[in-house]
């Protein structure tokens, strides 16, 4: 197994929480059909407002991802709130990565720019949990000690 260097310093656990109070704030009304309607309307008129164009009419199959992916981060979002652990921001700048890759690719397919706001904190949260593991596999030195990846 690949050990890593854990960047186990207080800052970056409370980067690791912080992320996790911005995901909680931003998908909570994510969770169910009529938060998700109310989101969606807002967003849509923020969309049109800024002329960046409106979210697409809502649908059964829309809806349920809406709830599906909301359910997921908030969920996660509370772990990392009530046990941030080093190897939760790796994991979290990984599905960041993710996530700005496809709102990339969707930004690219036509949908409204108002993805735009959600993709430039994507890109800067996993960059802030990603950037001190990449650093102390490079330089050798940690914020923490070296640990297997479920160390912890």
């Amino acid at each position: 197994m690949t050990r890593l260097d854990v960047p186990a310093h207080p800052a970056y656990l409370r980067t690791v929480r912080a992320s996790a109070w911005y995901d909680l704030a931003v998908t909570a009304g994510f969770v169910t059909p009529w938060t998700y309607a109310l989101v969606h309307d807002a967003l849509s008129a923020l969309g049109e407002a800024l002329g960046w164009g409106a979210l697409p009419a809502l649908d059964p199959w829309q809806i349920l991802y809406a709830n599906l992916m909301g359910s997921v981060v908030v969920v996660w979002a509370a772990l990392r709130i009530v046990r941030p652990l080093p190897v939760h921001g790796l994991l979290d700048g990984i599905a960041r990565t993710l996530f700005s890759a496809w709102m990339a690719y969707a930004l690219l397919n036509g949908v409204s720019r108002t993805l735009w706001l959600f993709l430039v904190l994507e890109v800067a949260w996993g960059v802030a949990q990603l950037a001190p593991w990449l650093r102390n596999r490079r330089t050798g030195a940690g914020l923490g000690h070296r640990a297997g990846p479920l160390e912890h």
